[in-house]
């Protein structure tokens, strides 16, 4: 019986927000004092784990993009991706989706100075998660409008720079009840209306489980149509992006969606996004890091040949076993 071939194992990546200031609509002056952007990349550096950053932009007031790549350098930490802040109180009410020419403007000109910061620090895409561009309430907008503002806008941007990648971040709601952006499905059709080659997808584990989705055959999707860009990692009770450790309730799924990562042939780093409110941000990181590890050796040890011929004829129960012997021995 004929297992994954041995590889080197993952590198990891986070999310600079895991080491930075949380705070949520109860606790709105946050779980702990402000963390400046900096300190933010010492604090990643010292969890032990980490090769790399996804940075929000823009930084704190008087941090230029040279300090800060000299933070990463210092820790031998690279810029995974620059992350525009277009979801934030000026956004409110939507950024590229705005019925605001100025506000929709605003939101290109954001990504067009990402786009700079992200060559400057070498990183290799930029990530768009438009958290505000949606809608609350039935009737509130005009659905093809607000599909045409989604779809141009970034779309206006990508061809700006097309030696420039791009990806999109999808999520169910939060904090608009609605997004545009909303499941692996509905995503990639919109990035197809684009017409571009360098827009694709960020699947992040935790937002599939909360569109209802199963992260494995959306991570399968999105590679299939040559979309993926990206691969983001943690856990929830599926009903909210409650942004857990991975691996701390969901542990078959993540097996089954590292046996993916394995199939695609992924070879960047994966990426935690987690937001540990009242954890140390490091241990979350280190926690989540360790449980990865040993799910992927057991990925690595599945029988495949006995999997696959499994699969070929829908064995539900065949499957449980090899699972279950992979999990449980």
């Amino acid at each position: 019986m004929s297992s994954s071939s041995p590889r080197t194992p993952h590198a990891f990546t986070a999310g600079m927000w895991t080491f930075g200031r949380i705070i949520d609509r109860y606790a709105t002056d946050g779980y702990g004092p402000p963390v400046p952007t900096l300190k933010t990349i010492d604090l990643a550096a010292a969890s032990g784990e980490l090769a790399g950053l996804d940075l929000n932009y823009p930084f704190d007031e008087g941090v230029t993009v040279e300090e800060v790549g000299k933070a990463l350098a210092g820790h031998g930490l690279a810029a995974v991706n620059i992350t525009p802040v277009i979801y934030d109180r000026g956004f409110r009410s939507g950024s590229f989706t705005s019925t605001d020419p100025a506000v929709r403007k605003r939101a290109v000109d954001l990504a067009h100075e990402s786009v700079d910061v992200a060559r400057r620090l070498n990183a290799r895409y930029v990530k768009f998660w438009p958290g505000q561009d949606g809608y609350d309430y039935p009737f509130q907008v005009d659905y093809a409008t607000l599909r045409r503002h989604a779809v141009e806008g970034i779309r206006d941007v990508a061809r700006n720079f097309p030696d420039v990648t791009f990806a999109i971040e999808y999520k169910l709601k939060e904090p608009r009840n609605r997004l545009f952006w909303s499941t692996a499905a509905a995503s990639l059709l919109a990035i197809e209306q684009m017409g571009v080659d360098n827009v694709g997808l960020v699947v992040d584990f935790g937002h599939s489980l909360f569109a209802k989705e199963n992260p494995a055959e959306a991570l399968t999707l999105a590679h299939s149509m040559g979309r993926l860009v990206d691969i983001e990692l943690d856990d929830n009770y599926r009903e909210w992006d409650d942004d857990l450790t991975a691996g701390a309730l969901h542990l078959v799924e993540t097996l089954e969606f590292l046996h993916v990562v394995r199939e695609i042939g992924w070879e960047h780093p994966l990426k935690l996004d987690l937001f540990p409110y009242r954890e140390n941000a490091g241990e979350a990181v280190r926690e989540s890091v360790a449980t990865l590890r040993a799910l992927d050796d057991k990925a690595a040890r599945l029988p495949l040949e006995e999997l696959r011929a499994a699969q070929a004829v829908h064995d539900a129960m065949a499957v449980q076993r090899i699972v279950r012997a992979a999990l449980l021995g």
